[in-house]
């Protein structure tokens, strides 16, 4: 499972022109699962959110996690696109995707497991077209995967 994670002043996101999930101050997710993730990778990746020390203490080090912001959040954003593969060309291949059905419940067991935490968390729609607003702060950008190491 992948995320690109970017910490927010506040974001929201649209469906539709309505809006089906907002933060205030916290964490974007944009996350995607590959065709050979599970729960194991779905946990670990919520874990290093729940986790991510990127907020500023007193002395403006980052060293505050999410649980440590006073009203913070995150909005998770499910994203296949995190897998386009473009080493062969311009168009993206996304054979490395899981697909959808499976994705799916996978994206919701990442969902449960950041609740799981105390995290108060808002969704996009999965498989929607979907317009997602952030407000980024710092901007701070994080790119975790379950399978990689950087």
């Amino acid at each position: 499972m992948r995320a690109v994670v970017q910490r927010a002043l506040g974001a929201r996101v649209e469906v539709g022109g309505e809006v089906v999930g907002a933060i205030e101050r916290g964490l974007v997710a944009f996350v995607g699962a590959a065709k050979d993730d599970d729960d194991t990778d779905a946990d670990h990746v919520a874990s290093k959110i729940a986790g991510l020390r990127v907020f500023s203490d007193d002395a403006g080090k980052m060293s505050r996690a999410l649980a440590d912001v006073r009203g913070g959040g995150v909005l998770a954003i499910s994203q296949f696109t995190l897998f386009g593969d473009v080493r062969r060309g311009l168009r993206p291949s996304f054979d490395g995707a899981m697909e959808p059905v499976r994705a799916e419940a996978l994206y919701d067991r990442f969902v449960a497991a950041l609740r799981a935490r105390g995290l108060t968390v808002a969704t996009g729609r999965f498989r929607a077209d979907m317009r997602v607003f952030v407000e980024n702060d710092g901007p701070v950008t994080i790119l975790i995967d379950s399978k990689r190491t950087f």
